[in-house]
């Protein structure tokens, strides 16, 4: 076995091979052969391929939560909104099969002990300067995961490349939108 691999060494390496080929091309024996190993000196490290993809989830998690917390501090309402938002569309962008590894279903366990749980408090952190109290601060947590994820996939799938207007401006016409929504959120 290659000296030096180790479980973190193999989930970098799987993250940036997801970023080249895609998130559901990355297994075990795709990441031995770009170590020129053997496969079954892989499993000291990682169980499976699931094992390895599930790491790469927890490093994308990490990672977007780490680049939040940067681009929010010392922001409130649609400031930090938008600076949210631009963090998992430009992450995306740079990052497509981490961001894609950041969709993985986790099992509860390993999802309550990632930094997903980080993403939700500061989603939260943000919703807090909108007056909003639960149950409509989920409601809203799910909205903005729906609009954020639902536009990162399908601009990232070309499905606004043939159209007008420009897709940054059609961006920030849905953030004004959310902002307006959530600044009017409906009563129950």
């Amino acid at each position: 076995m290659r000296a030096g691999l180790t479980a973190e060494r193999l989930a970098r390496a799987g993250a940036e091979l997801a970023d080249e080929v895609g998130f559901d091309q990355v297994t075990v024996s795709a990441l031995a052969r770009r170590f020129d190993v053997k496969v079954a000196s892989l499993y000291s490290h990682v169980k499976s391929s699931h094992d390895l993809k599930t790491r790469i989830a927890l490093l994308a998690l990490e990672e977007l939560a780490d680049r939040a917390a940067d681009a929010l501090a010392g922001r409130a309402g649609k400031d930090a909104l938008t600076a949210l938002a631009n963090v998992y569309r430009d992450y995306a962008r740079e990052h497509p099969g981490r961001y894609a590894a950041a969709q993985l279903r986790l099992e509860p366990a390993t999802a309550a002990a990632s930094a997903g749980v980080r993403h939700a408090r500061m989603t939260r952190a943000i919703l807090r300067g909108y007056d909003l109290t639960e149950p409509d601060q989920t409601h809203a947590v799910r909205l903005l995961g729906s609009v954020f994820h639902g536009y990162v996939s399908l601009e990232l799938g070309g499905g606004f490349d043939h159209s007008a207007p420009d897709t940054q401006e059609t961006w920030e016409r849905i953030l004004d939108a959310l902002d307006a929504t959530l600044r009017n959120w409906p009563a129950t």
